[in-house]
């Protein structure tokens, strides 16, 4: 801003003024220090030259807008996982399995003795321990052994829940030959699928019997007057003694699944002319299963002579350790028509080897 020289001039006018105490008359006093006063107003003038250069050398800046506090951002704690569940293992059920029944033989206990050709009745407590219920779908079903003139299935007359029982009965005829004999059965569902009893529900359940030899009969003595003999000397009889059979092979043996059995030589894997062959079938039960042209037979719990094994009942069916108690005995007879006896002592199930013991007679004695 440019300072008007009048401006100046007045300003002096206002300083001599104030110095005179207001007073006109003390204006043209000699006494007034005129420099003095000149230099208090050009002090003055310079500070308000100075002042208005600063102002417009500085622009004038407008009025700050007050700006809003900042928003106070909420901090937001991560919400906790809600709690995991716990899991719980459930066993997974099975939907066919069987269990034996208390009592499991309502009828015709193991080994009982029967005369050739007798009608009987078996009857099985079986218990659905499965999932699924059993229809009248479902049905017994012949497996292997001696089916003693039975049906090849028997259907179910009701409805079975699980964790209910049921006694399935199955009519038979006994055989005509002496001996055990021994049928093997096992259940079976809508669609035509086995299962059985045990912890696999996978074992058979069977009927054993034991055929009696046919009582000889015994001629009639008819009494007929004779005259009285006469006193001769009678020669002394001559004792007779049976002839004791020739053993030709014998001895323990343990058989492992897919192992063959020369019963003749008593070899094992090696050679030819093997008798049985040991193994597991698709429903883990073992197995021994006559090879070529050999037979074999459940006989029981008594070590048979052998006559009886020549004329025990004998097939080529498999025949399953699982149906069998330890300490049966089993008669065979060889590819080369030697007869003998294999006796069952153990089945060890964690490698599947079976423990055994066979005799093997060289012939008729």
């Amino acid at each position: 801003m440019k300072v008007d020289a009048w401006a100046a001039v007045g300003t002096v006018c206002i300083v001599l003024l104030i110095t005179s105490g207001c007073n006109p008359a003390a204006v043209t006093s000699p006494e007034i220090n005129v420099t003095q006063a000149y230099q208090t107003v050009s002090a003055h003038l310079t500070q308000a030259l100075e002042t208005e250069a600063n102002q417009t050398l500085q622009p004038t800046l407008p009025p700050a807008t007050p700006q809003p506090s900042p928003m106070r951002q909420a901090t937001l704690s991560p919400t906790p996982d809600p709690p995991k569940a716990t899991r719980t293992l459930t066993p997974t059920l099975v939907c066919d399995l069987a269990a034996a029944g208390n009592p499991f033989d309502i009828t015709i206990p193991d080994d009982t003795s029967m005369q050739p050709g007798q009608s009987f009745t078996k009857i099985w407590r079986l218990q659905n321990v499965g999932s699924c219920t059993w229809t009248t779908d479902y049905a017994v079903r012949f497996f292997y052994g001696a089916q003693m003139s039975a049906p090849e299935t028997v259907l179910l007359k009701d409805n079975v829940n699980p964790g209910q029982a049921i006694e399935v009965a199955v009519d038979m005829v006994a055989p005509q030959s002496p001996g055990v004999h021994q049928g093997n059965w096992k259940l079976t569902n809508a669609a035509g699928q086995l299962f059985g009893i045990g912890p696999n529900g996978d074992a058979p359940f069977w009927v054993r019997i034991n055929i009696q030899e046919p009582p000889t009969a015994t001629p009639t003595q008819v009494n007929t007057a004779t005259p009285a003999p006469t006193a001769t000397a009678s020669p002394t009889p001559t004792p007779t003694t049976t002839p004791t059979p020739v053993v030709q092979s014998s001895g323990p043996v343990i058989l492992k699944p897919a192992d063959m059995l020369n019963l003749d030589t008593g070899e094992l894997n090696t050679g030819s002319g093997f008798d049985l062959l040991y193994q597991t079938d698709e429903n883990n039960l073992h197995l021994l299963l006559p090879q070529g042209s050999a037979l074999l037979g459940v006989s029981g719990s008594v070590e048979p002579g052998l006559i009886q094994c020549q004329t025990a009942t004998k097939s080529a069916a498999p025949l399953a350790l699982e149906s069998l108690p330890p300490g049966t005995y089993l008669c065979f007879q060889t590819d080369l028509e030697l007869n003998g006896w294999l006796l069952y002592t153990s089945l060890n199930l964690t490698d599947g080897s079976a423990n055994l013991a066979y005799r093997t007679w060289a012939g008729a004695p």
